[in-house]
């Protein structure tokens, strides 16, 4: 779809290097409600990967974000990086938007899970890191790629779980992705005001004074999204009284692709490893990205000390399995909470990714919640689309709701009972941790079913999740 008043991209793809920029057109804005089958309100990582696969397939696609492209694709804005699981490479590869990024992906080929922290003793903790811990190889699984649902399609040889990608480096693949959808306007920045309802369409009313008039909304807006409040979709909402301090360090030592999570007292330190780049004097840096749990009450200090001072106390919590370590560009940090939609729809609305669920980094599971919405919702509206039904209407987003709303429940279970559990250093739970730990290791068909989990291969998968075109 191409409105006049709409922002376009300027030429040339964008890199991670050169911050992609949107031109905007000062022609008059017409007063009619700009037309679109599809308003998705949120261009984020999960909004644009929706607007991508839905245009491909002739769903006229207005994308409606707060903030601009620079801002977006500014190295200051975000530094978390993601945990792409290889189910979620699957939905990214489809839609076009992997080999835009994937040269700047890290795969991750084994995880290493310990109760405790890296290899020294910690001095809250009398005893000091338990003896036990998981140990998770991509190798365990050769051959075991493809999910049951793939029919004919040959299993890969030992793929890696995921992959590790800076938020940034996603963002600016997936803007260049955008600008070969001809189904796909673009406004940004704005935000939506309101939203009103007929028989047959929604009219979504934006901060810069134009009007979209679409047959289905989408509120991809995050945690704090309007949509979800315009319709009077309640929340269950907890916090875990923790932080997140995220930040990409650099280490003496290469990580060889292992992630590892260490299950502290204050909440669980992440150590996942990204790819490698040269400092101003050509030398390779090895880099990880840093997921730090810790009390609220003690991250301004954090933040707050010098470049050494912060190192140190990284490796207090990790050790120095990966050498010294410190810190690389900004740092960031975050509240806790998980949140959970009561549902997912109301009249000509849907929510997706954070604006139904947002749960605890410890799994690193929430994006990949999110493109498992969009793969399914992009589904449920392609086939809709194809048997000529309203792709708005109740029947069709139904199954939708139907189809996210076990997996989503099941991961949320998932991640708060290992939050709850883990975060706390009372004896007869860290007893029982550490049973458990050296039990599963022996179990290995359980292994082998949350191996596959983690990936993103089990249950009910969508099209392109499986690798298959819509």
């Amino acid at each position: 779809m191409t409105d006049k008043s709409s922002s376009r991209y300027a030429p040339g793809g964008p890199s991670a290097e050169r911050p992609f920029h949107l031109v905007s057109e000062d022609a008059t804005r017409a007063a009619a409600p700009l037309q679109a089958d599809l308003a998705i309100i949120g261009g984020g990582m999960v909004g644009m990967s929706l607007a991508i696969a839905c245009s491909e397939h002739g769903i006229k696609t207005a994308l409606i974000e707060a903030e601009p492209a620079p801002a977006l694709t500014d190295r200051g804005y975000d530094g978390r990086s993601s945990a792409i699981a290889y189910g979620s490479q699957q939905v990214l590869k489809a839609i076009g938007v992997w080999d835009l990024l994937k040269d700047q992906a890290q795969p991750i080929l084994d995880i290493r899970v310990t109760d405790g922290g890296g290899d020294q003793r910690d001095a809250r903790r009398p005893g000091g890191v338990s003896p036990f811990f998981v140990h998770y190889s991509h190798r365990d699984l050769a051959g075991d790629a493809a999910p049951p649902q793939s029919g004919d399609a040959r299993p890969v040889d030992a793929p890696p779980f995921g992959y590790i990608v800076e938020n940034r480096v996603s963002r600016v693949a997936m803007f260049e992705r955008l600008q070969a959808c001809p189904n796909v306007t673009h406004i940004a920045p704005a935000t939506a005001l309101s939203f009103k309802l007929d028989a047959e369409r929604a009219l979504v009313s934006l901060s810069d004074g134009r009007q979209v008039e679409a047959a289905l909304v989408v509120a991809a807006d995050g945690r704090h999204s309007a949509l979800r409040g315009f319709a009077g979709i309640g929340i269950s909402e907890s916090d875990y009284r923790q932080s997140a301090i995220v930040c990409t360090v650099v280490h003496e030592k290469p990580h060889h692709g292992v992630a590892h999570e260490h299950f502290l007292p204050a909440g669980p330190f992440a150590m996942l490893p990204m790819t490698d780049d040269r400092d101003d004097d050509g030398r390779i840096r090895h880099r990880s990205s840093i997921v730090w749990t810790e009390d609220p009450r003690l991250v301004p200090m954090l933040l707050a000390l010098d470049d050494d001072a912060f190192g140190a106390e990284i490796e207090r919590r990790f050790g120095l399995t990966l050498g010294r370590v410190r810190p690389l560009g900004p740092r960031f940090s975050y509240p806790l909470k998980l949140l959970v939609a009561e549902k997912y729809l109301a009249d000509r609305l849907v929510l997706v990714g954070d604006a139904a669920h947002g749960i605890h980094p410890i799994a690193g599971q929430g994006f990949n919640l999110g493109v498992r919405d969009v793969a399914a919702l992009a589904e449920v509206l392609v086939d809709a689309r194809r048997l000529g039904q309203d792709i708005g209407s109740p029947l069709v987003l139904e199954r939708y709701a139907r189809w996210r709303r076990f997996d989503n429940l099941l991961l949320v279970g998932v991640t708060d009972g290992l939050t709850r559990l883990f975060s706390n250093d009372l004896p007869p739970l860290r007893l029982a941790r550490d049973l458990g730990f050296a039990l599963f290791n022996k179990l290995r068909p359980v292994k082998r079913l949350a191996m596959r989990h983690a990936m993103g291969l089990v249950g009910n998968l969508p099209k392109l999740v499986r690798g298959e075109p819509l």
